[in-house]
Order: C-alpha cells, then structure tokens, then sequence
C-alpha cells in the first residue's frame, strides 16, 4: 500500500493503514497521541498523509505502543 506524503486521508483509509478500532483511534486523538484531523468543510474531517506515516514509522520503530485502550510511549 503506497502512500504519499502530500495530501489527505479520510478515517476509513487511515483505518486501514493503522490497526486501530474507530474507538481506539478517536481515544488517542483526544488523548494527543495521535494527531488531530483537519477540518475541511462542516462535517468533512481527514488527517495528512504526513502525520500517519510519520506515525505508522513511530508505531513500527517501537516509539509508541498500544495496550488495553491505553496508548503508551
């Protein structure tokens, strides 16, 4: 799966690349674990491509891990 650094990702994408439930997404960006969405209209929200590879290359490298509902560094 290629992604490319400029650009945006909607929810369901960045699902895919993560391995993370909705729930456990949406808790780790309230929680600043996870970098927040930008909104593009009203009710149209994505995130960069550049903020989930660098976090998907976190994530990878052991730099932040995630266990029982709890994201931990």
């Amino acid at each position: 799966m290629k992604i490319i650094e400029v650009g945006f990702m909607r929810l369901p994408r960045v699902l895919e690349v993560l391995p993370f439930s909705r729930s456990a997404w949406f808790a780790g960006v309230k929680s600043g674990r996870f970098p927040k969405p930008i909104h593009l209209s009203p009710r149209t929200s994505a995130w960069r491509n550049s903020d989930i590879l660098k976090l998907a290359e976190e994530l990878s490298a052991g730099g932040k891990t995630f266990d029982e509902g709890k994201i931990n560094n």
